[in-house]
């Protein structure tokens, strides 16, 4: 790779990305991150993964407020960059970003487009029970995620994954296939191919109102949307008066009409599974993080909050 690459990104996804470009040899001349947030119970200023991984390899780590003033304009000029790469950076590039390098801006995408463009695709894509998914290298364009493509890759979503897992098997194969993508820009011979927009769906960022488990729907969707939100934002429950995060579940039983959604139906504190019913079907708990403690196993939250059959987990209201 030859070609003078400035990379903009910041999260855990986006690291994987630039941890690949190094270790094929590119020319990668600075890093775009967000600015460092306060994070932990000491509110400390840290850094993002990408910027971390940035100054381990001794590239320049720029992190502006904005890229629409006249100062970035300047420092974009003084790179004077061949390509951008961008990989979940958080921001809206501006056209005069988009059409500064010579081969122009491309994105890492954590779904096979046009499904699921927007902001939260594997997540989305688990909470929809989808069995498959993908990530898409593609020039960017003034739309959101609505550039041409450059190359795809598939990903089977397995029955246990949850947003993790699936995470990063997915940045593993973006930062594979950004990669390929890039030596073929470098030689000509990368294929462009048009976003079919009638097929396209939209992967909304993840809101409070999406972590709220409502026992009214069936076992399967709840699982998925359990799976889908851990181990971060993780969805919520009521217990006893009390918000309890669910982190993993199994699905129990997806066939059984229940009168009382949400009743514990069977407390197994030696094989961890707490189940409760669902309007159709049942799921099994099996990891929680009651309001105020630490993550614990199901049979520690039976002996703890002395769980018994007949128990009702409901909707969460307060959040």
């Amino acid at each position: 790779m030859k070609s003078r690459i400035l990379f903009m990104g910041t999260p855990d996804f986006a690291r994987a990305s630039l941890e690949a470009l190094i270790a094929a040899g590119a020319d990668v001349i600075g890093v775009l991150t967000q600015p460092d947030k306060p994070r932990g119970r000491k509110m400390q200023l840290t850094p993002s993964p990408v910027k971390v991984c940035a100054l381990e390899h001794n590239i320049p780590v720029y992190q502006p407020k904005t890229l629409r003033d006249e100062a970035f304009s300047e420092l974009l000029a003084s790179l004077a960059p061949e390509l951008i790469v961008v990989a979940a950076y958080g921001k809206i590039l501006p056209e005069n970003v988009l059409s500064y390098p010579r081969l122009g801006c491309i994105n890492v995408h954590g779904s096979l487009l046009p499904k699921y463009r927007g902001a939260a695709p594997i997540q989305r894509a688990i909470i929809d029970g989808e069995r498959e998914t993908g990530v898409t290298i593609m020039y960017m364009a003034e739309g959101i995620d609505t550039g041409d493509m450059l190359a795809k890759a598939s990903c089977t979503i397995y029955p246990d994954d949850n947003f993790e897992t699936l995470h990063d098997r997915l940045a593993d194969l973006g930062a594979k296939l950004l990669c390929e993508t890039v030596v073929k820009l470098e030689d000509g011979t990368a294929v462009r191919e048009r976003q079919d927009d009638l097929k396209s769906t939209y992967a909304a960022k993840i809101t409070n109102d999406d972590c709220i488990i409502d026992f009214n729907d069936t076992a399967e969707n709840i699982h998925n949307r359990i799976r889908g939100l851990s181990p971060f934002p993780l969805a919520v429950a009521e217990h006893d008066g009390r918000a309890v995060k669910l982190i993993a579940s199994e699905l129990y039983d997806s066939e059984t009409e229940h009168r009382n959604p949400g009743e514990v139906l069977r407390c197994d504190g030696a094989g961890n599974r707490i189940i409760i019913a669902c309007k159709k079907g049942a799921i099994a708990l099996t990891a929680l993080l009651p309001e105020g403690k630490k993550r614990m196993r199901a049979a520690d939250y039976i002996n703890g909050r002395r769980v018994t059959i007949g128990d009702v987990f409901k909707k969460y209201t307060n959040i």
